[in-house]
């Protein structure tokens, strides 16, 4: 159909006179018949992309939606102007979800917004086998994915689905895909020669900043001000609790908003998001179930009151902000001690082999003769507890450790045990039902006879899940430590061709942004050098990974060729990678590892001794099969003239006290502990764009804990050289080592 007839439905319907790009291209693409993947920014105007074909086409468009607000809000909306549009999910009684089905048959319908879950029933997708599906549109797409940052198994199901259905043709849509979480829902949905279209991430209206904060009692100071200023906004939250606490203060300051999360009832719910949509009030604190639909255009500013668990909710929840247009305001308020709760929630939805197999065996020996359990779970996570204590670790390797640090962790993770129960069903050992006049689901074994022993899990696979989340979290720390131009940094992040830079985020106000240049082909060659020396250090797992075997400081010593005992010790002088950057001096070595690791080519894994290694990413830059990025390449020096050229690591005249001297005047009970400590320091530094050391704490302070043996904040206090600010910014982690080495030291 051409742009002009496309244009007069637009009008007709729609009341517009002209379509955005690339919207007609894509409503073309759709009524052609074609599978469509569209990745459009927030408010570009995805809904118009299914709802119009489906005027146009002859039967009815299922739209997948995540959300029933998002449905009731569409589906209101497209009533108002005449269009024939119904909803099924688990809002309505079984006479409305009757109801529906029966125009679908007696084709009365154009749209029918369901959600994911319908098609855990059989039943149903018979029912849609009886009716003419015009389009299956998948709308909010990035959920399909588990490499994505919202990954809602029901999902999954869509693929089969569409083959049972015989494959009618497919519309996807996402605000958010990086190009592994493209290419997952190319994938999953099996779509057959796709057109896609990219229509940019670039919303040049929007200012992204971070804000550093020192102290807790500075994030409510700051939310007040950016309400003065900005005056309609949403506050994200990362916990109900934070939420909750936020909102208490907000009241006693007499500041009109909503509260906005999981645990409120629907009816509460939709009363909050009526009353902000229809701007009785203009302030929103919420936790992320606050968002997906809202269609206020004017909302100003959005503020983070915490990090996020990825980039790519960051910016999908940011982007609510400045839909008409206009200049609008994102900030992160972010502290390094807020990671422990998206790694909180890292472990609830990455429950180790144990728990999987716990959780099996708990809804195993509590079902009835019908194979059914009802217990809740709260219950499971209970019983699951006690099961765990006498388990022994997880045996993985060396990159998962993580697991063996929180496994017991996660026996008290209600999250975690509601993940396993959704890794049994999406492996076909239990399935889900609703218990009618109850809000606690059943589960139901479909191989009652299957011993949890005897359970398929594959431990790399999760293993690999997790690492990824682990990825997208420091992906979050490496963008708020970032120095270039905040929007560039994203729209590389998401694979988009680098623009010029934004000059309203907070580095390009600043002065501080540092543009990213392409590297010459010398450039490029010293950097794979560095990849493959890393690889040398690691041990090949696969042709993409290499788990890491080193330090980040002994793999540079390798590198330079260093004299170093500890690398023939190791065997590291053997490598056809020792020296092979020698030409350069140390500094330079550290600066380029450094931006391997800003540029996630290179990760250090946590442990109890960080590691270094290639990143997926890295490995593939390497290797040759993907280009090498735009990164913050170091100035290439030549080694200054008081560098020993036989032994890059020889102190130079004006070297400080070397942390190696000040171990061997410890005690030699302390001297292990003070190493850990050391490289606890380090790790973050690193992860605070190699911030000066004694900027966290200074060597003499890492004596005194590891002497001292402190297990609460108070009791470091007392060390002359930690104060409030330090104790409340750098001070958790190094008490953390502290405790659990005693524990280990005195069983």
């Amino acid at each position: 159909m051409d742009k002009t007839k496309l244009e007069n439905v637009l009008k007709a319907n729609f009341g517009f006179e002209k379509f955005r790009a690339p919207q007609d291209e894509i409503i073309s693409s759709i009524v052609d018949g074609q599978d469509t993947l569209a990745i459009m920014p927030t408010g570009g105007g995805k809904s118009l992309c299914y709802q119009l074909p489906a005027l146009i086409l002859d039967g009815v468009t299922l739209v997948i939606s995540p959300l029933i607000a998002l449905m009731k809000d569409q589906v209101d909306a497209l009533r108002a102007r005449g269009i024939s549009a119904a909803m099924i999910n688990s809002s309505q009684t079984a006479q409305q979800q009757r109801d529906t089905l029966e125009d679908l048959r007696l084709g009365n319908l154009k749209l029918a917004y369901v959600a994911p879950e319908r098609f855990r029933a059989p039943s149903f997708i018979r029912t849609l086998r009886n009716i003419k599906i015009s389009l299956f549109a998948v709308d909010e797409a990035h959920c399909i994915s588990q490499w994505g940052h919202d990954f809602r198994p029901d999902y999954m199901r869509l693929g089969e689905a569409l083959e049972i259905l015989g494959h009618p043709p497919c519309a996807a849509f996402t605000a958010t895909a990086t190009p592994d979480v493209k290419d997952d829902i190319l994938a999953q949905l099996k779509m057959r020669t796709p057109k896609i279209f990219v229509s940019g991430f670039a919303r040049p209206n929007l200012s992204f900043n971070v804000r550093q904060i020192e102290r807790k009692a500075e994030k409510y100071m700051r939310v007040c001000d950016l309400i003065e200023k900005y005056h309609t906004g949403i506050i994200y939250c990362a916990t109900r609790k934070s939420a909750e606490a936020i909102s208490e203060e907000l009241t006693g300051d007499h500041i009109d908003h909503v509260l906005y999360h999981g645990g409120m009832t629907p009816v509460q719910r939709d009363q909050a998001q009526e009353i902000f949509m229809n701007g009785t009030k203009s302030v929103a604190v919420a936790t992320n179930a606050f968002g997906m639909g809202i269609d206020r255009s004017d909302i100003r500013f959005v503020c983070h009151y915490e990090l996020t668990g990825s980039v790519e909710s960051f910016y999908q929840e940011a982007g609510r902000a400045g839909r008409d247009g206009l200049p609008s305001y994102c900030e992160m308020l972010f502290m390094y001690a807020d990671k422990r709760v998206q790694e909180f929630f890292i472990d609830g939805a990455n429950p180790t082999p144990q728990v999987i197999k716990g959780v099996y065996r708990i809804i195993r020996q509590n079902s009835d003769n019908s194979y059914e359990c009802f217990m809740p779970i709260e219950n499971i996570t209970e019983e699951l507890a006690d099961i765990l204590k006498f388990e022994s670790p997880v045996e993985t390797s060396a990159r998962f450790k993580g697991w063996k640090r929180k496994s017991s962790s996660a026996a008290s993770n209600s999250m975690a045990v509601s993940s396993a129960i959704s890794i049994l069903r999406s492996l076909g050992f239990i399935e889900r039902f609703d218990v009618a006049g109850k809000r606690t689901r059943g589960t139901r074994l479909l191989q009652p006879d299957l011993d949890e022993s005897a359970l398929p899990i594959n431990i790399d696979t999760l293993a690999q899940k997790r690492n990824r989340d682990e990825s997208k979290l420091k992906d979050v720390l490496r963008f708020a430590y970032a120095k270039e131009c905040r929007q560039e940094w994203i729209l590389r992040y998401f694979g988009e061709p680098i623009s010029t830079q934004c000059g309203c985020c907070d580095n390009c106000r600043n002065g501080h942004a540092q543009p990213l240049l392409e590297l010459s082909t010398s450039q490029v060659q010293e950097v794979r050098k560095a990849l493959s020396g890393i690889a040398r250090m690691s041990r090949r797992v696969s042709s993409t990974y290499w788990e890491p075997r080193f330090g980040r400081e002994k793999i540079i010593k390798c590198l330079l060729g260093s004299k170093d005992e500890r690398l023939s010790i190791s065997g590291a002088n053997q490598l056809s990678t020792y020296g092979i950057l020698k030409n350069h001096n140390k500094k330079f070595v550290s600066d380029l590892f450094d931006a391997l690791v800003n540029s996630a080519l290179v990760e250090i894994v946590d442990g109890d001794y960080p590691l270094a290694g290639l990143t997926e990413r890295g490995a593939k830059v390497m290797l040759g099969s993907s280009p090498c990025p735009p990164l913050d390449y170091p100035e290439d020096d030549s080694k200054s003239s008081t560098s020993n050229p036989l032994n890059p690591d020889a102190p130079k005249k004006a070297k400080r006290l070397s942390t190696d001297k000040l171990a061997n005047d410890l005690p030699d009970e302390d001297k292990e502990l003070f190493a850990m400590l050391v490289a606890k320091r380090n790790l973050l530094r690193r992860s605070m764009n190699n911030i000066a050391a004694f900027k966290i704490f200074p060597n003499l302070v890492l004596q005194q804990l590891a002497h001292l043996r402190p297990t609460t904040r108070e009791s470091a206090m007392q060390i002359k050289g930690i104060g409030e600010v330090k104790a409340e910014k750098f001070l958790p982690p190094f008490l953390e080592i502290i405790i659990s080495y005693s524990k280990d030291s005195n069983p």
